[in-house]
């Protein structure tokens, strides 16, 4: 009965309000109304009140998505003839973040309707008989044929874009959506220029929640926030992660934020055969940034982004102290700096930072777009991969433009002028083998 009042009580106040008053709620009164999500959440949190089949959220890392994901299953869940398809870019995140996590279905659900979590079945199965199947995006043909009245899928924008993997596994989902009177799916994302979201970013038939990571402030930890937007700022990349933009390419670029994505992966899935460290050196002392890329041939033939240690605003002895280290933590067998300011003394420099390994100075000839050119196409053609998230080097490649414009941030790309000299080395230049002259 007291729950029941004090719940009633907190529903009749303003948002705002609400949260105010929450927190000045002693520890057992928080307890009764843990399970009661309709009092905690923020509007931005709650399903659209329209007649929808389709609900997007756009949102910032930490806007708690992944929780407004799991309570609507769990609210759908209340109807025993569910059956719920839950999917996400492979079937370990589905469990690890959808099932098993903070914020997913098992850590939120009350111990009257605690759900079975059979994970060799994959499936969900709560007390009433409702159910929920786990599905990986990466293998659409596993959503072509079951059906389903409700369905979560979670950070749609990872799900592999490889043979249009990721449409393929909507529409096989959609297709199947046709059990019950009105089959909804919720998508659940922080913004990315791939193909299925800029799909859906057209259809007007959609109903689309964005937000930003402050959003959800009162629940992360300071340092968290302040943390991200020292390390990513203004930057294209910390405008996607943090405030939930979806940012959309250049008409007209080298590198689109699509490719990009493509090309990535966690971590480098090929062993070394060579190691190189591409140097853009700045003009002048505490002048532009130096950038420092460091790039590998793996031994599936690929070339691999392993590293930006590029420095803003270097004296010379702090960029070549930084070349150093980075020579040294990869291992690298050469340094590929551009010497057009300056070979005798881009070399003095590195020769007096303790660079002992091969270095080659090269000079440019060519326009930065005409020489970043070819490296473009390998990315295209699926030969170069970034392992791991390089966000100030793919914001300068993504304003890398066809020609010889660069209208990404910052007066010229450092970092992206790196990457080329690197990969260029790797990857476009003959290997010398020693010829035999005959008398």
């Amino acid at each position: 009965m007291k729950t029941s009042r004090l719940l009633k009580e907190l529903m009749n106040l303003e948002e705002g309000q609400r949260l105010i008053e929450l927190r000045g709620l002693s520890e057992e009164e928080r307890k009764e109304l843990r399970y009661h999500w309709q009092v905690w959440a923020r509007s931005s949190q709650i399903s659209p009140k329209s007649d929808w089949r389709v609900w997007l959220i756009l949102a910032g890392r930490g806007f708690g998505k992944t929780r407004a994901g799991a309570e609507w299953v769990r609210a759908m869940a209340r109807d025993p003839e569910a059956r719920i398809a839950l999917v996400a870019a492979s079937l370990g995140e589905a469990r690890a973040v959808m099932v098993e996590g903070e914020s997913g279905l098992l850590a939120i659900s009350p111990p009257t309707a605690y759900p079975d979590f059979e994970p060799s079945l994959r499936r969900l199965t709560w007390p009433n008989g409702a159910f929920a199947t786990l599905y990986s995006a990466a293998e659409p043909e596993s959503l072509r044929g079951p059906q389903h009245s409700h369905a979560w899928c979670d950070e749609i924008g990872k799900w592999e874009n490889a043979s249009s993997r990721a449409v393929s596994g909507w529409d096989n989902l959609m297709l199947g959506l046709r059990l019950g009177d009105a089959p909804q799916v919720v998508a659940t994302t922080t913004p990315r220029a791939v193909p299925l979201v800029q799909r859906l970013m057209k259809d007007t038939h959609i109903e689309f929640t964005r937000g930003k990571s402050e959003d959800n402030g009162d629940h992360l930890p300071a340092r968290f926030l302040e943390d991200m937007r020292e390390r990513y700022g203004q930057s294209l990349l910390g405008r996607q992660e943090l405030d939930g933009e979806l940012i959309l390419d250049l008409p007209g670029a080298l590198w689109t934020r699509t490719l990009l994505e493509t090309c990535r992966e966690a971590s480098a899935s090929s062993a070394p055969v060579r190691t190189v460290i591409g140097v853009d050196p700045p003009a002048s002392a505490n002048g532009d940034a130096c950038g420092i890329i460091v790039a590998a041939l793996g031994e599936d033939g690929l070339g691999r982004v392993l590293a930006d240690a590029s420095v803003e605003k270097p004296t010379p002895e702090t960029w070549a102290r930084a070349v150093a280290a980075a020579a040294q933590a990869w291992d690298a067998d050469r340094v590929i700096a551009e010497a057009n300011q300056g070979g005798a003394m881009v070399e003095s420099v590195l020769r007096a930072a303790d660079v002992s390994l091969p270095l080659k100075l090269v000079h440019a000839s060519r326009g930065k777009a005409a020489r970043a050119e070819p490296i473009a196409a390998l990315y295209e053609v699926g030969r170069v991969r970034h392992a791991g998230t390089f966000p100030a080097l793919e914001d300068e490649l993504s304003g890398m433009m066809v020609g010889n414009g660069y209208q990404g941030p910052g007066d010229s790309p450092d970092r992206a002028d790196a990457l080329v000299w690197a990969l260029t080395e790797l990857m476009l230049t003959p290997a010398r083998t020693p010829r035999i002259r005959m008398a």
